[in-house]
This record gives structure tokens, sequence and C-alpha cells, in this order.
């Protein structure tokens, strides 16, 4: 088991646990929730033994085998399969011991370690890491690239498939669905579910945790308080200990009376769809939850637009894709003032791009594309994010957008983002990921947009800030379209599903349960679908071995320009994360933070964000190259099947 007593926690001068009891039991499912930076990463540090507490006692039992999610790449020579396989360490050290006992001829001990390896399970091991890899994501191709070829996001999934695959009593996951697809999300689901030893899960992810946990911890301020249950439950019991410790009736009564408006209306749309039965239940349920939001810290909404015009988009047999690969085709869609599209579809089935011809960052092959005079775009996506201006503060970058506004008016506006005081002013080069993200929806929520398009908008948002967007986006009056691996965002604010497959948009009948199982039943048809073809396709003309392999070295000489800037990067982005990771530690000795080390700290603080800001460059110059070179090879792929 695991047991708190009495636990104090520091990092520098900031207390994030004091006078902590817990105790999780052998087997228990646990989500660790909490507003960003309140110490959940660090009680994940503590019970690894990478820290040390400051007060109190804490014990895992010793028998346990701890298994976390890497934050590095230790090899990026290696293949995804065999790097995945890597992280059982204790397999690998068997097979080198057989490697040595095979050449010295010692034929007990052989024996003796091929009974051990069965143990460790290395005759399935290439099996069910390809399992794992497949539920990540990754194509039956992709397990034989070498890692290097994948950009960051796709490298932590990488991570994950370690930590899965590795025997563990006891399973830390930290934003484990931070870099996945909803598809991805529903397979890691379902296998967590069947996961034996106990989980430790930090996520912001509300229908993930209801999910997969059976009791949460929550931060709340510097204590640690445990609910029994799932998330759902979780809010029930502190909704009902809120109403009983405040007496805030007026306000809740004023948010349950808004709230009923707008169930009412939607109500007269339930009987036309069958996801939207689900999001009047949605809908239903927050209103026993008022005495959780009234306590968020985020509070803001979407102003109406200065037009509506009907429609904002029409699109006709539209064709899209890059240069002569076309990517969808035979799109119609009209997109009208109330729309709110959630599109589905697996990883690299097109949602990015169609997001982007919305966006008007692609242009259509073919078609008529029409967009409508008042057309205002709020586009949300990570480059938007990438491109504010660092060495400018919220303050600044909204003041830019209005100069009329006053200097109050700015500060009470970005405090509905959670942008308080002093952190108005603060620059954004060392922001974090979440409070980048609030910046950028403070801003794209100032312009009144009437068309929004959403990609990924949840990721790095704590869980309040989820909360707040979604019951924001309730009322919003225009259009939307959300790409998202956010369940309960999808399920809160969506009307329509739209689903992205075969190079195709089209409408999706049912409700996100629904998507689940026609996963499961394409998945089925498709390995079906392949086991058949192996055999008809032998007897199938294939090119040549000679002009194969003429072919294949055109093919990586035209890309090694895309591979080179890969490996500089990839270089150098080591390189950077180590001398970041070592500056970090150095940072974490509590002597710095007295006044006789002020000038060493701000030096350590100045190289801090210097280190970051050239590793944001590295990654956006890597995730292009990386894009350059997909492109490139679904277009050799292309001419390889003729």
């Amino acid at each position: 088991m695991i047991k708190l007593q009495n636990l104090g926690l520091q990092r520098g001068v900031k207390t994030l646990i004091e006078q902590a009891n817990l105790e999780i039991y052998q087997g228990q499912k646990v989500a660790i929730i909490g507003p960003n930076g309140c110490g959940k990463s660090s009680l994940f540090s503590l019970l690894l033994g990478n820290i040390s507490a400051d007060k109190g006692e804490y014990s895992v039992a010793k028998q346990w085998q701890v298994v976390a999610i890497a934050q590095y790449i230790d090899d990026t020579s290696r293949t995804t399969l065999d790097y995945v396989i890597d992280g059982d360490t204790h397999l690998r050290q068997l097979e080198a011991k057989l490697d040595d006992a095979e050449k010295n001829n010692e034929g007990e001990l052989i024996g003796k370690l091929h009974d051990e390896l069965a143990q460790a399970g290395a005759y399935d091991v290439k099996s069910r890491a390809s399992t794992i890899l497949a539920g990540l994501g990754f194509s039956e191709h992709a397990l034989t690239q070498t890692v290097a070829n994948f950009s960051g996001g796709w490298q932590m999934r990488l991570n994950l498939a370690r930590a899965l695959l590795c025997p563990s009593d006891l399973l830390l996951l930290d934003e484990p669905t931070n870099h996945l697809d909803l598809d991805a999300v529903i397979w890691l689901k379902d296998y967590l579910q069947q996961y034996k030893g106990t989980l430790l899960l930090i996520s912001h992810d509300q229908a993930f945790i209801d999910d997969c946990a059976q009791m949460i911890v929550s931060f709340e301020q510097t204590q640690l308080r445990a609910y029994t249950g799932n998330y759902t439950s979780y809010q029930k019991q502190r909704a009902e200990r809120l109403l009983l410790a405040q007496k805030q009736h007026e306000k809740q009564m004023q948010k349950r009376q808004h709230l009923n408006s707008f169930i009412t209306r939607f109500k007269a749309k339930a009987s036309k769809a069958k996801q939207a039965q689900s999001r009047v239940k949605q809908l239903e349920k927050m209103e026993t939850l008022m005495p959780i939001q009234q306590e968020n810290e985020f509070s803001f909404e979407f102003k109406q637009p200065d037009k509506l015009p009907n429609p904002l988009i029409n699109m006709e047999a539209i064709k899209l894709g890059y240069d002569s690969t076309i990517i969808l085709s035979n799109i119609h869609l009209n997109l009208v003032p109330g729309s709110r599209i959630g599109l589905l579809g697996r990883n690299g089935a097109g949602k990015s791009t169609f997001i982007k011809l919305l966006a008007g960052e692609l242009t259509p092959l073919q078609g008529r594309y029409t967009v409508s005079a008042g057309l205002k775009i709020g586009y949300f996506a990570q480059h938007q994010v990438q491109a504010l201006d660092l060495n400018s503060s919220a303050f600044e970058h909204l003041f830019r957008l209005d100069k009329q506004l006053s200097d109050q008016q700015i500060r009470d506006y970005l405090g509905g983002f959670g942008f308080h005081g002093d952190e108005a002013l603060k620059k954004v080069e060392p922001m974090s990921g979440g409070e980048k993200a609030r910046l950028v929806l403070a801003l794209i929520v100032y312009t009144k947009p009437n068309l929004l398009l959403l990609d990924e908008p949840t990721n790095h948002l704590d869980i309040n800030m989820r909360e707040a967007l979604a019951y924001a986006l309730q009322e919003f009056e225009g259009a939307m379209v959300i790409v998202s691996h956010d369940k309960y965002l999808l399920e809160s604010v969506c009307d329509d599903f739209y689903l992205v497959d075969s190079g195709a948009v089209s409408d999706f009948s049912g409700d996100l349960l629904d998507y689940q199982q026609w996963l499961f039943s394409s998945k089925v048809a498709n390995e079906n679908k392949l086991s058949g073809s192996k055999t008809a396709s032998r007897d199938e003309p294939k090119i040549d071995r000679k002009t194969q392999k003429r072919l294949e070295a055109e093919f990586r000489q035209s890309t090694k320009g895309y591979r080179e800037t890969i490996r500089k990067c990839e270089s150098r982005m080591d390189l950077l994360q180590k001398t970041l990771s070592d500056l970090e530690h150095k940072m974490s000795d509590t002597s710095l933070y007295e006044a006789v080390n002020k000038a060493l700290l701000n030096e350590l603080i100045s190289d801090q964000a210097s280190i970051k800001n050239e590793l944001e460059s590295l990654e956006y110059d890597w995730l292009d190259a990386h894009d350059s070179l997909e492109i490139a090879q679904a277009k050799f792929d292309k001419s390889m099947l003729g």
C-alpha cells in the first residue's frame, strides 16, 4: 500500500502539501486532481523517490515495482518496437545474459534463463508491444521506423507505450491523454480498466477519469482530500459539502435559471438525434454542480457577434489535399449560426486538414467554397499558441487588440481567464503551456467571432478551465467546429458529429458511445480484410526488387534535408533537455531563495527561460520537417502502389 502520514512538501518557498494523511491500497485506481502548479507532479516525484518529503513520512510497499511515463527519449536510433520493449529492463538483462551463456556454451544456465525469460513474458513481448502501439495509433509500418522519425507528441506516445508494457504493481500516469486523439483515448481507457495493479492517474480529462478511477484525491489549497467513487461522484460529494459550507443561494439560483432556460430550448431537439439526448443529460447534471462552478476562478462568456450571416460558409463538391495528394473529397456542408459540430475520425484521417480549410490556411483543389462577407473566425490551434509574442504580457496582447480599453477593463477581463494582479503583466516567455492556451482563448473570445474553430483546445488546461470553457461554449451563438479527445467537452457542447474517414466527411448519426462501437467494428472488418487479402495478393504483380531499391534510394536522397533537420533538432533538443533538467535540479535547492543568492537565482531563471524558448523554436522546426517528410512519404507510398 501507499501511506502518507502528516506529509509536508515544498517546492522552493512554495508550500504544496502540508499535514497530509492518505492511504491507497493494492489494486485501487486513483485520480489525482487539482489546478496546474498545485503539486500533483511533485507528489509523483516523491513516490518515485526523486525528491524527499520536507515533513512527515511516506511509504510505498517495498515489493512493488513502480513504473511511470518517462519525460525524455533516451535513444532515438532504436526502432519504435525495440524502443518500447527496451523499457522492460529486466527482460533485456535476461536476454543479454542468455547471449553470453550461449556464447560460452553454458547449457545449464541457458535452460535456467529460458525459464526466466518465459516467466518474464519474452516470447510474446513483441505481440504485446505491437498491440499497445496499435492502440496508441501507430501503424504496422511505423513499428520498424526509428524513434527519430517521430515528432515530440508521438515520442511521448512511445514513452506511454513503454510504461504500459512494463510489468508493474504501481503505475503512475501523468497526463497520459495529452498527446492522444480520441481513438487512442478510448483504447487507453479500455486498457486501464483491465489493469490489475494500483493506478495513480493525473488528468484534467473528466470523462477519462470517470471511466478509469474508483477514488479521487483532490488538491484543495495545501490539503489532500480523498473522495470515494469516480469523478462524477466526486463532483456530487464536493458540491454537497460546498453547499453546506457556503451561503451563495442567490448566485446559485441565477445560474440555475440561466442553465434551465438553455436546457428547455435544447430539449425541443432531443428527438432528432441520439447525441442530443446525452447532451441534455450532461446539462441536467451540471445543474447539481453549481456550487463547484461558483468556486471556479475562471469566468468568461462569448459576447454576441457583430454579424451572423447565414450561411457563414458553403461547401459544394470540395476536394482537399496537398499538391496532387488528395486527402478529402466530395465535401458538401453548410455552416450556419448555431452549428455545433464535433469532428470524429482516426488520427491522420484529415480532421486537422479540414479545420485548416475552414481557417483559410488551405485552399480547395476543386469545388465551390463560398465565404460570407461578415465571417469572423476565431481559430485555436497549437501554432496560434506558439505565435504569441514571447516578450509581451497578457495585458499588452489585449491592449493591441483594443487600445480604447482602460487599464482596469483589461485587468478585469483577463482576470476571468486566471490572469490576476501581476500575472497579467508577466511576459509570455516563462508561461506554462496552460497559461499560454488561456491567453490565446482570451484573445479569441474578445474578438467576438461568429465561427469558432477549435483544434484540441483543452490540451494543457486544468479541469476548472475546461469546465469554464464548456460553460461559455454552450451559450455561443455562432457556429463551431471542434476536434478534441476530451469526451466531456464534445458531449457538453456538440449537437452534431461528423465522421472524417476514407477520404470523406459525412454526418455521423450516433453519439460517442456509437462512435466507440464503430471503431471496434471497423477494426474487426479491416483485420478480416487484411487477413483475406494476404493470400490473394501473393500472385499480384509487384515492382521488381532492383527497381524498388533504386526508387527507395532516390526517395531517401530527395528527403535527406528533412531527415538532417530532424536529426540536428533532435540532437540539440536532447542536449537542452539535459541542461534544463540539471538547471531545474539546482533551482530546487531552497538556499537559492535566500537574499544572499538573489543574483545567482536571477541568472538561473534567465537561463531557464532562454532554454525553454530555444526548445520551443526547435520543436517548431522539428514538426515542420516531420510534416514535410510525411507528405513526401505519402506521395512515395502512393507511387509505389501504382
